[in-house]
């Protein structure tokens, strides 16, 4: 028999992030709520259609009814061509046990496969640990030997897998910080702490979701496969490195692809994710697409700033084309003159 799951708090559109994809709720981003209302957006980073907001009441009305694995099946199934690659292969894995147990759930699924998955969990994390220790040659030795005993701890407790002092990516990269490199190093340093970046998680690693939310209940498991999907605000010039609020330095993002950029420069993310100028493109083309169609009045000017901010934090290495706006950039500054005057008739006359 299924395992009874236990009850959640009630989602909204204003704290679902909070509770369960581990995002603080954008308040800082308030100028790029007209981002929110377009549709059909490619996100930037993932290269994937967008799931908009409006969709989660659907969800999670819908989801609340789901009992048995068949259920989680049929609701995903919608969205098959707007998840991530892991949810994608994740959804086939609960497609297929499904078949099987299709009044079971999908939690006895992830922990019929736990014991395996934490296996090749602990492999993929040594790989990339030992990437790490292999870029460390190149540094001095003192620091190299700081190095390596943060990544030998991380093996040690990879290994000993005691849930009181467990493996947790987020402690390893923040006690990178606590290695100050020498002044030639710095670069060399930079470049290891990216590398880290590439450990394994519930976004980027089947086996990494399987562990983790195997322990949780089913609810919270389909919610996740289907949040890392949908629109998030996100900082082209992060906020805490001086990126100003204003919609010129926003973009329309999955939530995945902003989770997991982090606080990290626009040009090293491009070295984790090399389609990221090829997604921008798309991304630029269906913002245009929807300004045509009548969408972000009162932002014209939107394209324009947003290829800007795009060159200078990439180093150049995004050079999105507007050759299929209408706008010139004078055009799209009248555009939005004209609003705002439309606009401040209103409001006097009401």
């Amino acid at each position: 028999m299924p395992k009874s799951q236990p009850k959640r708090p009630k989602i909204t559109e204003e704290n679902y992030l909070y509770y369960y994809y581990d995002i603080p709720f954008e308040g800082s981003t308030s100028a790029g709520k007209p981002l929110r209302k377009l549709k059909d957006i490619t996100c930037p980073y993932r290269g994937i259609k967008i799931i908009p907001g409006t969709a989660l009441k659907g969800f999670e009305k819908n989801l609340i009814r789901c009992i048995t694995s068949e259920d989680i099946v049929q609701l995903l199934a919608q969205y098959y061509d707007n998840l991530l690659p892991t949810e994608k292969s994740l959804y086939a894995i609960f497609k297929d046990f499904s078949m099987l147990n299709p009044k079971d759930n999908i939690i006895n699924c992830m922990q019929m496969l736990y014991t395996n998955s934490l296996t090749k969990l602990k492999l993929e994390e040594f790989v990339v640990l030992d990437e790490v220790d292999i870029m460390s040659r190149k540094l001095s030795p003192s620091t190299a030997l700081k190095l390596r005993a943060k990544t030998t701890k991380c093996r040690q407790l990879i290994l000993d897998n005691k849930q009181q002092d467990s493996f947790k990516r987020k402690t390893f990269l923040n006690s990178l910080d606590e290695i100050i490199p020498n002044e030639n190093e710095r670069e060399i340093f930079a470049n290891i702490k990216n590398k880290a970046l590439f450990l394994p998680t519930s976004g980027s690693s089947k086996n990494a979701f399987i562990v983790k939310y195997s322990r949780r209940s089913q609810e919270e498991s389909a919610r996740r496969l289907f949040i890392g999907s949908t629109g998030s605000i996100e900082h082209v010039t992060p906020e805490s490195l001086g990126g100003m609020n204003t919609i010129g330095n926003f973009l329309l993002t999955t939530a995945d692809g902003n989770r997991y950029r982090e606080n990290m420069p626009l040009k090293d993310y491009i070295m984790r994710h090399p389609k990221i100028p090829i997604f921008m493109q798309l991304y630029m083309d269906d913002v245009i697409r929807n300004i045509h169609e009548g969408g972000l009045l009162g932002n014209e000017t939107y394209p324009y700033k947003i290829k800007k901010k795009l060159e200078e934090e990439s180093n150049g290495r995004i050079m999105v084309s507007l050759s299929k706006y209408k706008y010139t950039e004078q055009e799209a500054a009248e555009a939005v003159k004209e609003y705002e005057c439309r606009w401040d008739k209103f409001k006097n006359k009401t």
